[in-house]
């Protein structure tokens, strides 16, 4: 295991654990080996603590990229994770299980309670195809670079989901098929144009700000 072959943790030792529904705890070493070891949980030091109910949904970009993409999202506050497959999507391969166990990493380091569920690829238009009713999409659209957009308090608390294109934007088609989604609010992230992980960072922060979790 990794905690005691890696980290070397020894009888005594204490660590904190969270599981994702029981929130955290202190616990001690209680037997140790290089493949497997017992801890047992002392006091809980926090409950849990789920993330806003927001999605994340990109267009996964090179390796390196994709990887900075969830490790931020993980700790900015998300509750999923949704590749999706475009047009001009740069990379058509994703190891969903090294993305989520990035995913449980970035948890680990930023103290997360909850590890958000990082689905498999998907096209596009299979994604939005049965989106739900009463979640709104907030869409990152490079088209409105400079527009000033605003959240209105209102939408305080619903589920929600940010869109973020791939590197050179969503296609004419695609743009039409977003747009004729009921429940898609356009928003301008400045005026610049933004590299497709920057836009992720950018526009999970704004929307904390202003909708999430960091009131």
């Amino acid at each position: 295991m990794y905690l005691f072959a890696v980290m070397r943790r020894a009888v005594g030792d204490r660590v904190l654990l969270f599981n994702g529904q029981d929130g955290e705890w202190l616990a001690e070493v209680a037997q140790a080996s290089k493949r497997r070891g017992v801890l047992v949980c002392q006091t809980q030091t926090r409950p849990l603590q789920p993330p806003p109910d927001v999605w994340l949904l990109f267009a996964p970009v090179k390796k390196a990229e994709t990887t900075y993409i969830v490790e931020k999202a993980v700790e900015l506050g998300v509750a999923r994770l949704c590749p999706v497959q475009t047009a001009f999507t740069n990379s058509d391969r994703f190891n969903r299980d090294r993305m989520q166990a990035n995913a449980r990493e970035a948890a680990e380091q930023c103290g997360a309670t909850l590890v958000p569920v990082v689905d498999e690829l998907v096209s596009l238009e299979q994604r939005l195809a049965d989106w739900p009713a009463d979640r709104r999409i907030l869409w990152c659209n490079e088209a409105k670079a400079g527009v000033a957009t605003r959240l209105g308090a209102e939408a305080r608390g619903q589920p929600w989901a940010i869109l973020i294109g791939p590197e050179g934007g969503f296609s004419d088609r695609e743009r039409a098929r977003i747009s004729a989604v009921p429940q898609v609010v356009e928003a301008s992230l400045g005026p610049r144009i933004l590299r497709a992980e920057t836009a992720a960072v950018a526009a999970l922060t704004l929307w904390q700000a202003a909708l999430g979790d960091w009131l």
